[in-house]
């Protein structure tokens, strides 16, 4: 069984960032980029999508952290991009619901080699801490823009911000982990009557 783990680095005038992860761990999760709101968040895509994920981001957070997130999100995304190679023999499409109190976000994905990001999500608050929340958009819009994947993030319900946040980040690890897993019933198929993705 090849493995299925990507290492990248990305050097800007603006950040310094390196990714690994490894999408047959067990959700192992470290993290240094100096935006704290964030690392809570990236660690709920480790842990709910079962990769293994280590970010090591160097930003110029005297400015404001949007470079930082922005980047890290490019990077993640075209680690998964090569991690899943031609994505033959994976199920392609992952969907999740998640709750957290009050608040439920809906994420549906598809590998489709298409890149978009339809985000229907309003945020009570501008800010978590000291985080931006359009912020999350803009880390999606990277990952999903660097992995080729169609992404489609709804919150349905929900007043905290932070909550609303959180919901997003564990129901794109769930949709994640549904999607890349392997399709034992079609380990050698392309999943696309086309035959490439």
């Amino acid at each position: 069984m090849t493995a299925r783990r990507a290492t990248i680095e990305r050097q800007t005038a603006e950040t310094s960032i390196r990714v690994a992860l490894d999408l047959d761990g067990s959700g192992e999760f470290s993290a240094q980029t100096g935006v704290g709101f964030f690392e809570h968040m990236l660690n709920q895509i480790a842990r709910h999508s079962l990769m293994d994920l280590e970010v090591h981001a160097d930003g110029d957070l005297h400015i404001d952290d949007h470079h930082t997130v922005e980047d890290v999100g490019i990077c993640i995304g075209a680690a998964l991009k090569q991690a899943v190679g031609d994505k033959r023999g994976i199920m392609r499409y992952g969907h999740a619901y998640v709750p957290l109190d009050e608040a439920l976000a809906r994420v549906v994905l598809d590998f489709s080699g298409r890149p978009g990001l339809y985000f229907n999500v309003g945020f009570t608050a501008e800010k978590i801490g000291r985080f931006d929340t359009e912020l999350v958009r803009e880390f999606f819009q990277g990952l999903a823009s660097a992995a080729g994947v169609t992404l489609h993030m709804d919150a349905l319900k929900g007043h905290n911000s932070h909550h609303i946040a959180e919901t997003l980040f564990k129901a794109f690890g769930r949709a994640l982990r549904s999607a890349v897993a392997r399709d034992e019933r079609a380990l050698d198929a392309m999943p696309s009557t086309k035959g490439s993705l």
